[in-house]
């Protein structure tokens, strides 16, 4: 094959000839049907965003949008819409009037989006490995970390960080209550600590069972902390998990439901809208353990449920979370944190609705409805 430098001579005679044709289409610039395609436009009233947090460092992360009454799915609307992947590891999201806030974790940065049509409005950077987000007031948002110590503070408007409270332990859940925020220390620690929002500064901690990792307030107006009781393998090996039930007022542990399987590993507390009945995931960290599941319980039981009410049943139960509008539970199954996984919605009765097939570890939900 000849190249000039003005045009290009191909002996088609030849296999040499084709193969240096595929050569020329290899190294020089051409425009594919994929790279001219026009962004999706989305318009969504109600439903459910699911989260998928992707493969640590993959940078797949991505999010999905599902309409119950329409049993429609849509995969990836994030990037879809906007033209760009969200990052590395989607860990949770908030909702705050029009706006969605998308906390990327390993990315260290939160994504601001409209709710209605996906489409990006901001980005919050300057953190390092965020959690979770609380939106206080319209200017200020508290953000927990898992390898800061200490609490960032955000203004959602401007999308800036414009301080932070020192803790002195890693952050995870957060809850406000009255003119506190209480916060789990949940990697490698044991306590709950409280902050004064009108101050934005640290007051005072309790103990609890060890890696707090997820918190709800019901509707007496107690707090249930959930702790998995850590790994055999870290610093002080494995305790037996624990749900735990607290007075804000006095900031005293009232009650304490200990699991009796060392192996078990609970994760995942969340509420029904009428605030009465718990729910959770009871899985472990790498072992096995007996009766693994969703787990539901009133707020008013005396003792922890000695069965799931729905099984495993073989599944990698990942995410869960409950329909504010009609107590239908989500939980989806991780597979083997490599291929997409599946969300399962049931009824109140524990009746399968529906399944589908969503993306890389669904592991968080978050409902978006006009009024509640």
């Amino acid at each position: 094959m000849v190249i000039s430098k003005n045009k290009y001579k191909v002996n088609l005679s030849t296999v040499e000839g084709w193969l240096s044709l595929l050569l020329v289409f290899l190294l020089f610039p051409f425009s594919s049907c994929e790279d001219e395609a026009p962004l999706k436009q989305f318009q969504v009233n109600e439903g459910v965003f699911i989260l998928n947090e992707g493969n640590y460092t993959y940078g797949n992360a991505a999010l999905s949008f599902y309409n119950p009454d329409k049993k429609e799915l849509t995969n990836r609307i994030f990037k879809n819409t906007n033209g760009f992947p969200i990052g590395d590891v989607l860990q949770s999201m908030t909702i705050a009037d029009s706006l969605a806030y998308l906390v990327v974790n390993n990315s260290g940065k939160i994504l601001a989006i409209s709710i209605n049509t996906f489409k990006h409005k901001g980005t919050i950077s300057g953190l390092v490995s965020p959690r979770q987000m609380l939106v206080l007031s319209a200017s200020k948002a508290y953000v927990s970390d898992l390898y800061d110590k200490s609490v960032s503070i955000v203004n959602p408007q401007t999308y800036t960080k414009t301080g932070s409270i020192p803790l002195g332990k890693s952050s995870e859940a957060m809850l406000k209550w009255g003119n506190y925020v209480f916060v789990t220390n949940w990697s490698k620690q044991n306590t709950l600590q409280r902050i004064d929002i009108a101050t934005d500064k640290f007051v005072d901690s309790m103990v609890v069972t060890k890696q707090p990792n997820s918190m709800v307030l019901d509707k007496n107006n107690k707090i249930w902390v959930l702790s998995d009781g850590g790994l055999a393998s870290l610093p002080g090996g494995k305790v037996k998990a624990c749900l735990t039930r607290i007075d804000p007022e006095t900031f005293k542990i009232e009650k304490e439901f200990v699991f009796p399987d060392l192996n078990a590993a609970p994760t995942r507390l969340c509420m029904n809208n009428g605030k009465d009945s718990l729910y959770f995931l009871n899985g472990s960290w790498g072992s096995s353990v007996s009766n693994g599941g969703v787990y539901r319980m009133s707020v008013s039981d005396l003792a922890l449920p000695a069965s799931p009410w729905i099984p495993e049943s073989g599944k990698l139960f990942y995410a869960l979370g409950v329909d504010p509008r009609n107590g239908n539970v989500y939980v989806s199954d991780a597979v083997d944190y490599m291929q997409p996984g599946w969300v399962y919605r049931y009824s109140r009765e524990a009746v399968l609705l529906d399944s589908f097939k969503t993306d890389i570890i669904p592991s968080a939900f978050c409902f978006k409805y006009q009024k509640l």
